[in-house]
């Protein structure tokens, strides 16, 4: 087999860029490890940045986003009792969406097969080829049949364990990497959302999580430390420990249910260094991780898309590579504020073990500037709203 551009990952990046170039009249083949309804099983954030918006539009999979999204003009932090507003219409002039990334999957797949566009599922042992050269390659298996594809580009959509970042010499990389002393707990329960906007709450007794993916399924988190099981953690015991967490009006009006899904997630900072290896260019998990405080991480990976996407059309279109070969720089200089603004939020609203009581009153004294400051709210809804790209 032969196409123009190779893509490993069928995950939303992946399908995102493959529906894009498809638009414009460019080749690709997407390689996906696991079966479709494994992706599509996949529970993650679904906080939408007003850029990542614009390119699903511009993929033409907007239409059921905007119907079924809900878009919040603004969040609450919460400290003790008190819950505080973050107007982000006023301090940034647009909003999010909250959209689950499922469901952004699954659009890109109805896409992708009305396009008649081809993901090849259950592809075992991909391996990338020739990257320094002009033609480099895929291989991959399906039971025991072995197939290849050539191709003029790969790009590695297939997260921080996949085989694209592996396939880079490990001398020609840098990693940057801050592991959490903390992960996440989360509870997907069917019952209303307490607040019709998200609510991040800092606790003495750790970080809380009042979140969405539509007005009849809610996502709950609560920070736990890393030796937590998730059998450990009944129904019961996680609301109780939530309402604690909560201020006291947000607690007694919350609805609880029997969760349907429960999970433990660790939290890391990380990026890799540079984003490119000859024909192989890296995108989103691949390449950077951020910690979920703050709904960036579908985000980062949609900012990469958007150029690649426009690399890759200004190549086809002009034979010009200077887009490819400033893919890395410009992807990395936006995606190390984003991590900036991921830790930071983090690093407010956690509680760390070693932080002690100097550490607390240094929260605490943050979200009073923040809130004593129309500068501070205002940076703070520009990085949540998304940076430009």
């Amino acid at each position: 087999m032969k196409t123009q551009v190779g893509i490993i990952g069928g995950g939303p990046s992946g399908l995102l860029l493959s529906q894009l170039l498809h638009r414009k009249g460019i080749d690709t083949i997407v390689l996906e490890r696991q079966s479709r309804d494994y992706v599509l099983s996949r529970i993650r954030a679904g906080v939408l940045e007003r850029g990542f918006a614009r390119l699903l539009h511009e993929a033409g999979v907007g239409d059921r986003m905007e119907q079924e999204g809900e878009a919040h003009t603004g969040f609450y932090l919460a400290q003790d009792d008190a819950l505080l507003h973050v107007d982000l219409k006023k301090h940034s002039g647009t909003n999010v969406i909250v959209y689950g990334q499922t469901e952004v999957t699954r659009d890109l797949y109805a896409a992708r097969d009305a396009m008649g566009g081809t993901v090849i599922h259950n592809a075992a042992d991909v391996t990338p080829h020739d990257l320094q050269s002009d033609a480099p390659s895929l291989t991959y298996r399906i039971g025991d049949d072995t197939h290849r594809i050539g191709c003029d580009f790969v790009i590695g959509c297939d997260g921080f364990h996949g085989v694209s970042r592996k396939s880079i010499p490990a001398d020609k990389m840098r990693l940057f990497e801050r592991v959490y002393p903390f992960g996440w707990l989360g509870v997907l329960s069917r019952t209303p959302p307490v607040s019709d906007e998200l609510i991040y709450a800092r606790h003495d007794r750790g970080f809380a999580l009042c979140s969405m993916r539509n007005r009849n399924l809610s996502r709950y988190y609560i920070q736990v430390a890393l030796d937590e099981k998730v059998e450990d953690w009944s129904d019961d015991r996680f609301w109780a420990e939530l309402k604690r967490r909560l201020p006291r009006a947000v607690a007694d009006a919350l609805v609880t249910g029997a969760s349907i899904e429960k999970s433990i997630a660790p939290l890391r900072s990380f990026v890799a260094e540079p984003m490119r290896w000859g024909r192989l260019f890296l995108a989103g998990d691949a390449a950077h991780i951020v910690p979920p405080t703050g709904a960036k991480g579908l985000n980062s990976a949609g900012a990469d898309i958007h150029y690649l996407y426009h690399a890759l059309t200004r190549y086809y279109e002009t034979g010009q590579m200077d887009g490819l070969d400033r893919y890395s720089e410009t992807a990395l200089a936006r995606n190390w504020k984003t991590q900036r603004f991921s830790w930071w939020m983090t690093s407010l609203l956690h509680t760390f073990p070693e932080q002690g009581a100097f550490g607390q009153r240094i929260q605490q004294s943050d979200l009073a500037y923040l809130f004593s400051s129309e500068a501070a709210l205002t940076s703070l809804a520009e990085n949540y709203v998304g940076l430009p790209y």
